[in-house]
């Protein structure tokens, strides 16, 4: 990973913790119900995650209280519009964004000396079958203080205005109260610290629970696609609910997505674009072996790339050529299908979200298809970063330095 660091390609937003916010943080793993962590340097994305904490934990969603009670910290204003680097939903990052909005001024103050806990309450208290995402309506984010600093405010009001009442004045058992708390906690009288509750409403997202499920229900019938073959099995026994259920391999899945206006592909048009170009050169380089020069230099040089397409046996050159060989023939004849000819494969990965939809849901069907084809190296690194790190380990050095390239020269 070393290489996406020096190119700023990995986690580069990441807030570094120590000190006194270390304390503060550990308070809020505690209250929780997390176990604290050992370490005294770490760094944070915009919930609060940490990559130290998961590798010291051996768990990235140890945030999570089980996967239907997701949480977040914010011990810093410098987490608002940060990026969410592991989120559990499509959605996490909106519901950050909603945060800082709505209490942006309060979380300001607060966190100067003391932090947030952060409980999205999807009124669901635990998951017991497949089908339970679809109970995912309205998400309270609710916020909770380290030390209750906001009820030990509310209790240094109560004893000022008893301190004013009558003779109390003199009363030492006041006098030593009100010092101990003004010297543990500071003077809170004129301090906001109520952050009320926000809701978010969700849509169509996806979520990690159950080993991965899109739910798509802005639509014409509500879809369900799961990642993990055993969730869908269990899943299509389900019969109370009226949904579509697919796993994500199943070609029918694509098909439903036309259908449904969802996703759509013009060759013609697709065939001119970078994005192509990207998606047939990474398609190529995977068919590459003991190669005289360096993978990058075969991508970017039309010579070479020509020289070692025509060294390839002509099955690989078929397929990777498929898409315009396709369409030099329907110039000629009608009669040709496109699944006679453009390998499955590559069909799949020419699809897009269907222009009608609304960007949200672009980006949400831009994940599903990067998963359901994982072609293209710069949508992957857009839109499914966890699985683009996986994938980026297995590649050739010279091939990972020119997907580093692509992706820099597209930002």
């Amino acid at each position: 990973m070393d290489k996406l660091k020096l190119a700023n390609l990995y986690r580069s937003e990441l807030i570094p913790v120590s000190g006194k916010l270390v304390e503060r943080y550990n308070k809020c793993l505690k209250k929780l119900g997390f176990a604290e962590t050992k370490l005294t340097h770490f760094s944070i994305d915009g919930i609060g995650w940490s990559p130290e904490i998961a590798e010291e934990k051996n768990d990235e969603n140890y945030l999570c209280n089980g996967e239907s009670n997701p949480h977040g910290i914010i011990i810093s204003p410098l987490q608002n519009k940060k990026p969410v680097y592991l989120p559990y939903h499509t959605f996490d990052r909106e519901m950050m964004q909603l945060v800082f909005k709505t209490h942006g001024e309060k979380i300001n103050d607060i966190t100067r000396d003391s932090a947030i806990c952060i409980d999205f309450d999807q009124n669901i208290d635990t998951f017991y079958e497949p089908l339970d995402v679809l109970r995912y309506q309205i998400v309270t984010i609710k916020f909770h203080l380290i030390d209750n600093l906001d009820h030990v405010r509310d209790e240094q009001l109560v004893l000022i205005e008893k301190f004013k009442a009558g003779n109390n004045f003199i009363d030492e058992e006041i006098h030593n109260k009100l010092l101990e708390s003004a010297s543990k906690y500071g003077d809170l009288r004129e301090r906001d610290l109520s952050l009320r509750s926000v809701n978010y409403v969700t849509d169509s997202f996806y979520t990690k629970s159950f080993g991965g499920v899109f739910v798509l229900r802005d639509f014409i019938t509500p879809i369900v696609v799961f990642e993990d073959m055993k969730w869908y099995k269990e899943a299509i026994k389900d019969t109370l609910h009226e949904v579509m259920i697919f796993h994500i391999s199943q070609p029918e899945l694509m098909e439903k997505l036309r259908d449904h206006i969802i996703i759509a592909y013009d060759l013609e048009e697709i065939v001119k674009t970078k994005r192509y170009e990207r998606i047939k050169k990474f398609e190529f380089a995977r068919h590459l072996k003991d190669t005289q020069h360096p993978i990058s230099d075969i991508l970017n040089d039309p010579l070479l790339f020509k020289s070692y397409l025509n060294k390839v046996d002509i099955d690989t050159r078929k397929k990777i050529m498929s898409v315009e060989r396709y369409l030099e023939k329907l110039e000629t004849s009608n009669q040709y299908k496109i699944v006679d000819i453009v390998d499955d494969d590559l069909f799949e990965a020419m699809h897009e979200p269907h222009s009608s939809l609304h960007p949200t849901h672009q980006d949400l069907i831009w994940k599903l298809l990067v998963n359901i084809a994982p072609k293209d190296v710069l949508f992957m690194y857009w839109y499914d970063k966890q699985e683009f790190y996986k994938q980026y380990k297995t590649w050739d050095a010279s091939l990972q330095d020119w997907v580093i390239q692509t992706i820099r020269n597209n930002i």
